[in-house]
């Protein structure tokens, strides 16, 4: 179910969401092939009426599944927004769509969370990628000397 609230009951307080929010809900599956969302998002955020808005600010925190871009190994990465915060505007151009006294939180929580996903997402910062072709058993690298013997051929070469 859309994280949903009722503008009615912010007439004479505030609001106070707690809860999680399932991947199914979020739908931002497909939108990069290294990055999942299969565990369900928390989400602990106060909601308050202004002059001609809503004002939205707490914490939101999912697990992403990803894969590492250099090896490909699986890993999880904690995504934290502990700040976020989301301004609504009642009245204008930008105006929030209400239906039955209801605000949809969810597409805004949604882009947030897609802007926040990590860009090149590594099991660790000093991840190597995967194993070279060239690579010695011993643990060095070959790959220069096979490019000087490369080289050296062609240099034998003549027009």
């Amino acid at each position: 179910m859309p994280l949903k609230f009722n503008i009615r009951h912010l007439e004479d307080r505030t609001l106070h969401l707690q809860g999680d929010l399932g991947p199914e809900e979020l739908d931002i599956g497909g939108l990069d092939e290294l990055i999942h969302v299969r565990k369900p998002l928390e989400y602990d955020l106060h909601v308050e009426k202004m002059d001609k808005s809503i004002f939205v600010q707490g914490r939101l925190e999912v697990t992403l599944e990803c894969e590492c871009a250099r090896c490909l190994k699986a890993f999880e990465h904690p995504l934290e927004l502990g700040d976020w915060a989301c301004h609504l505007p009642l009245e204008g151009e930008e105006a929030v769509a209400i239906s039955n006294d209801l605000i949809d939180l969810t597409p805004y929580i949604r882009e947030d969370i897609v802007l926040a996903f990590p860009q090149h997402p590594l099991c660790r910062p000093d991840c190597k990628g995967l194993e070279s072709p060239h690579q010695d058993p011993s643990g060095g690298e070959r790959e220069s000397e096979l490019t000087s013997q490369a080289w050296s051929e062609l240099n034998k070469l003549k027009f």
